[in-house]
């Protein structure tokens, strides 16, 4: 239980140092932000967790087929708030849209015998 509570603190940490920084420097933050630290919590997490590199090696490969539709969000987002929907709307739209294009990439590969 000690274990779990560590990896959250740890990771609650970055996330608000993170929010932090970038309240002070919208760069510094993003630069911080782009670095892909849940990624690499997470395939820390899971190396520790099963002593095997295997599991952050798949995790990673997936990954890297799931860039492309990430970016959704970054573009959707700041059109939507220039056209003033609202920053909560906003978000909302962007996060479906960028769900969305998961689901398609995902498709897409499966249609190509790629799966994830």
């Amino acid at each position: 239980m000690a274990y779990y509570i560590t990896k959250l603190i740890i990771t609650a940490l970055l996330i608000v140092l993170i929010s932090e920084i970038a309240k002070r420097s919208s760069l510094a933050g993003a630069i911080l932000a782009a670095i892909p630290l849940v990624s690499i919590l997470a395939m820390t997490w899971m190396y520790i967790d099963t002593n095997n590199s295997n599991s952050p090696v798949e995790f990673s490969n997936r990954i890297i087929w799931l860039i492309a539709p990430s970016i959704t969000l970054f573009l959707v987002f700041p059109i939507l708030i220039k056209k003033e929907f609202g920053f909560y709307l906003s978000m909302f739209i962007s996060i479906l849209l960028t769900v969305f294009a998961y689901y398609s990439v995902i498709f897409v590969l499966d249609k190509f015998g790629i799966k994830l």
